[in-house]
């Protein structure tokens, strides 16, 4: 097997994002959760995604927005971050391996865990309101 190399280039990020966005699409869990969300729309989704990481991973200044509410009404739970996550470590693993390849596994991995807990806790929040009010 060939040496992967590191992530080091917009280029490198590019193919990381259109790979592993290429096995989401074809995943029978979260697959239909981004088709049916995004639609006709992948590609800006994809540039998004190629400025967040680059942002990210090499401090260029290329996203500003604030990722976390376009997921907050989806309908996902642990489960699906979980396999988000396997998606994204086997895609990126398969491809690359280095210092900023394993900082790109960890910053995902912790956006998945805050991501999801978020969203439980909206989700208990949201519920709770809507208990409370029935009981007035």
């Amino acid at each position: 097997m060939a040496d992967l190399k590191d992530i080091s280039t917009i280029e490198d990020i590019k193919q990381m994002v259109d790979s592993f966005y290429g096995n989401v699409r074809k995943d029978d869990l979260i697959g239909p959760i981004f088709n049916d969300k995004l639609q006709d729309r992948w590609e800006p989704h994809l540039q998004k995604m190629y400025n967040f990481w680059q942002t990210i991973l090499f401090d260029v200044r290329a996203y500003s927005g604030t990722p976390f509410p376009p997921h907050k009404q989806l309908p996902v739970d642990k489960t699906h971050f979980d396999r988000w996550i396997q998606i994204f470590n086997s895609t990126i693993d398969s491809q690359f391996a280095g210092v900023i390849t394993e900082e790109a596994k960890m910053r995902a991995a912790n956006m998945a865990f805050m991501f999801s807990h978020k969203i439980e806790y909206f989700r208990n929040a949201e519920n709770e309101l809507r208990n409370s009010s029935k009981k007035s």
